[in-house]
């Protein structure tokens, strides 16, 4: 079901960091978002989030930014969010063929 892991950043008045946690949390729990389109997401950690084949990056994240900025997640700021697929095909500190 969670066939891709996800690099998740916002960007609040320039700043760019991992998008917190709790943060994921708060909007992967489908009776706040409304939205089954996101049903195949799991936060598992600061700036990572698990999802389905279904789940449409640019759209989360376009759905993600709205949400944190009318829940004044930036503090008056908009908020800005910028999602990267991660490989899952090499593990992290692997040494690559050459």
């Amino acid at each position: 079901m969670y066939a891709r892991r996800l690099e998740i950043e916002i960007v609040v008045a320039g700043e760019r960091r991992p998008c917190p946690l709790d943060w994921l949390d708060e909007f992967a729990m489908r009776n706040f978002t409304g939205a089954a389109e996101f049903d195949d997401t799991l936060p598992v950690a600061d700036g990572s989030m698990e999802a389905g084949l279904r789940v449409q990056p640019d759209r989360l994240a376009e759905a993600l930014a709205a949400w944190f900025s009318r829940r004044g997640k930036g503090a008056g700021q908009s908020v800005t969010v910028e999602i990267r697929e991660i490989s899952r095909s090499s593990p992290a500190g692997e040494n690559g063929a050459g």
